[in-house]
């Protein structure tokens, strides 16, 4: 099966509040209604998978809806400076 491009979701990242130990899906595709975390069913198809985390300690980050960081899920500002090399 092929790719499907992956989509900018969105130009800013989106900061949420992490719990220790619990696991999150973040939406690779950008296809995800619930951005910046996986809807459960619109990758299906794209040959993408949502990637799956556990946060390591309570948090608030940052995630990147515009799929170009070089750190998934964690935004590292890459919407600022263009798509990585």
């Amino acid at each position: 099966m092929s790719r499907a491009p992956v989509r900018r979701a969105g130009d800013e990242p989106v900061r949420v509040s992490l719990t220790k130990g619990e696991l999150y899906t973040w939406c690779a595709c950008g296809r995800s209604s619930q951005q910046p975390f996986c809807d459960g069913g619109s990758h299906v198809g794209t040959g993408i998978d949502p990637l799956v985390f556990e946060a390591e300690r309570d948090s608030e980050v940052l995630l990147y809806t515009c799929k170009e960081t070089g750190t998934p899920p964690i935004c590292d500002g890459s919407h600022c400076r263009g798509a990585p090399d």
